[in-house]
Formats: structure tokens, C-alpha cells, sequence
């Protein structure tokens, strides 16, 4: 419960953090992001109001806008490299073999849907939320040509730094946003669940209406 309470009151949990221990709120945002990018079952943490936050903190002079930007796209860059290897490495491990469970159709679909599809894709996957943690784990497992993955998802990196911590330096300490940050944090947990929800009831309907 402690840990939750912290992630949902994640802009007093960085102040303490900062107030305590200084520098080491830096080590924090990083292994936040890379953690949050690079291993699927820590894709609750909470990006997008995490780089909204230490934008509004840079504003504050508590910490340094141009070093937290180098960090963060550093830790999404690694930690998405490190999904895709891991699903790589899956993928090498259980393909060759002729286990019943697996659907060699849908991941070549999931291949041609990446090789299509995955340069949008990666551009904009680290604003959504639970995206952001799975699309490169995914990626790697349907064998996305490494060298797009690579560009497309440094670039997406960099576009998500260059948006939302400039957004937080700039309008996280009006306020009416600074006095709602935690429901600003709820909506986008929300709002994550709401878009995997429905991708996964749009796929249901129109796979149960294909079979008719």
C-alpha cells in the first residue's frame, strides 16, 4: 500500500526524495523509466506524470531540467533496447520448437504489423500508457527488424523528453495543475487501462464476428 500511495502521490514522493537525498533523485528517475521501459510487469509505474513532475521541479531550481532530460531519454532509450532483447531472446527460444501453444500466424502477422506499421508506432508508443512497457517486448518477440526499432523507438525517446518535461517546466507549477497532479496521475492510469481494454474488446468482436 506504501508503495502505491507513492506512485499516486508521485509529485510529493520526488519532493521528499529530493529533500532527503539530493542528487540521488537523478539515480531515481532514471531506474524509474528504464525499469518502467524495459520489464513488463513493472508497466504500472507512472511515465508520463514522472517527466510532467521533474519538469515542474526544474522550473523550481531543486533540480537540473537539462541533466533530468539527458537521463530520461538515456533510461527509456536502454530500457526499451532491453525489452526488445528479451523478447528476441524468447523468440529464439521457443520457436524452433513445435510447442502446440504457440500461434506462428499471429506472430507473423505481428511482424508484418510491426515491419508496416512499427515506425508510428514507436514514435508516439511512450505516451501511452502500458504501450510504452509492452510495444518493445512485443516487437522483439515478432522479430521487428532491429535497425527500424532502433531509430524509430530512440527518436520516439526523444520526442517524448522533448515534449513533456518542457510541458511540466513550464505549466506543473500553475496552480490549479500543481493542486491536481494526483488526479492527473489517476487519469492516465485510467486512461491506459481504458485504451488496452477496448483494443482488446475491438479484437474479440471482430474476431467472434469473423466466425459467423
Amino acid at each position: 500500500m506504501s508503495f502505491i500511495q507513492a506512485i499516486l502521490h508521485i509529485d510529493q514522493t520526488l519532493h521528499l526524495i529530493t529533500a532527503q537525498y539530493g542528487a540521488w533523485v537523478y539515480a531515481a528517475l532514471f531506474t524509474t523509466v528504464f525499469c518502467e521501459t524495459g520489464i513488463v510487469p513493472l508497466f504500472f509505474l507512472p511515465g508520463v506524470p514522472l517527466l510532467f513532475i521533474s519538469g515542474a521541479l526544474s522550473a523550481t531550481g531543486v533540480i537540473d531540467i537539462w541533466a533530468v532530460m539527458a537521463l530520461v531519454f538515456a533510461a527509456a532509450v536502454l530500457g526499451s533496447n532491453l525489452n526488445y532483447a528479451i523478447g528476441k531472446a524468447l523468440r529464439q527460444k521457443i520457436v524452433p520448437h513445435n510447442y502446440h501453444w504457440i500461434n506462428r500466424e499471429a506472430l507473423q502477422k505481428t511482424h508484418t504489423f510491426y515491419e508496416k506499421h512499427g515506425g508510428p508506432t514507436f514514435l508516439v508508443f511512450l505516451f501511452i500508457p502500458f504501450v510504452r512497457t509492452f510495444a518493445s517486448f512485443v516487437a522483439g518477440i515478432s522479430a521487428m527488424t532491429y535497425r527500424k526499432f532502433q531509430i524509430f523507438s530512440t527518436a520516439g525517446a526523444a520526442l517524448w523528453v522533448l515534449v513533456l518535461i518542457p510541458a511540466g517546466y513550464f505549466f506543473g507549477n500553475i496552480p490549479f495543475i500543481h493542486e491536481h497532479l494526483n488526479v492527473i496521475v489517476m487519469l492516465s492510469i485510467i486512461v491506459g487501462l481504458g485504451f488496452t481494454l477496448a483494443g482488446s474488446l475491438w479484437k474479440l468482436s471482430r474476431k467472434l464476428l469473423g466466425n459467423h
